[in-house]
């Protein structure tokens, strides 16, 4: 087992299957985009080791609770990890996070989303370590997000 899978595997962390849209839904787009050295992965959302959405959906702050919303977009790095390692064949071809993009479906009055979003760096830094894990970031709040989700993120990472 190498690296990025034990440190996912000794916390318990699993990558879920492909998210199955909602009925009558179709993304026209791919989820991981690879062009040279550079990955570009489109919004997730938080995913159930299944592979369902993540239950608790709305709005943070008012439906969703700040600990809930951290656990989805803890939830939303598994999922991006699920999508990469289907990309990429394996996870440790990459040699760095570039970017995250965190978007936080935010009730009026809550400002809390770089703590939200703690959860999704928390993962990535976990599983990769200080050097390839670190990333640069930004966490906003939007009026909604796909399917009431909680927690959006893209990113961009480089690999060999």
């Amino acid at each position: 087992m190498s690296n990025v899978y034990q440190r996912l595997s000794e916390q318990g962390l699993v990558l879920p299957p492909e998210l199955v849209p909602p009925p009558g839904v179709v993304f026209p787009f791919e989820a991981v985009r690879v062009v040279g050295h550079r990955v570009y992965i489109s919004g997730h959302g938080p995913q159930n080791p299944d592979g369902s959405l993540y239950a608790y959906r709305g709005k943070v702050g008012r439906e969703v609770t700040e600990q809930q919303a951290y656990e989805a977009a803890r939830l939303t790095a598994l999922s991006i990890l699920g999508s990469l390692h289907r990309e990429l064949g394996d996870l440790n071809r990459i040699v760095a996070w570039n970017r995250v993009f965190g978007m936080v479906n935010a009730a009026p009055g809550f400002n809390r989303m770089p703590a939200v979003i703690n959860g999704f760096s928390d993962v990535i830094l976990s599983a990769f370590g200080p050097y390839i894990g670190a990333h640069s970031r930004s966490a906003v709040g939007l009026a909604e997000l796909p399917f009431d989700i909680a927690v959006e993120v893209e990113a961009e990472v480089e690999i060999h």
